[in-house]
């Protein structure tokens, strides 16, 4: 069964550089097959170059899907590493 949230991405760079290297390490380390849909483009959150290619930006609005043994967990702490952990990381 498919999981879904969508939330707002507020830390200073969006899902650039770092940020985006970060959240796909934590995304690989689920087997639920996980994609970031953004201004209906949707790539695989374990992809690098996806995520970078959609461009990301503060204030962005993002959905994350997952399907899978571990969506759920993957789902809730990727979000929260979205709209807790990059914010806290920007002060």
């Amino acid at each position: 069964m498919e999981k879904e949230k969508t939330i707002k991405v507020m830390n200073e760079t969006g899902l650039h550089a770092r940020p985006a290297s970060q959240f796909v390490k934590k995304a690989s380390k689920y087997k639920a097959e996980t994609t970031i849909v953004f201004e209906g483009k949707e790539v695989n959150a374990k992809s690098i170059m996806g995520l970078m290619s959609l461009g990301i930006s503060k204030g962005s609005q993002i959905t994350l899907k997952s399907e899978g043994e571990d969506a759920n967990k993957a789902i809730s702490d990727l979000a929260e590493f979205v709209e807790v952990t990059l914010l806290e990381e920007d002060h």
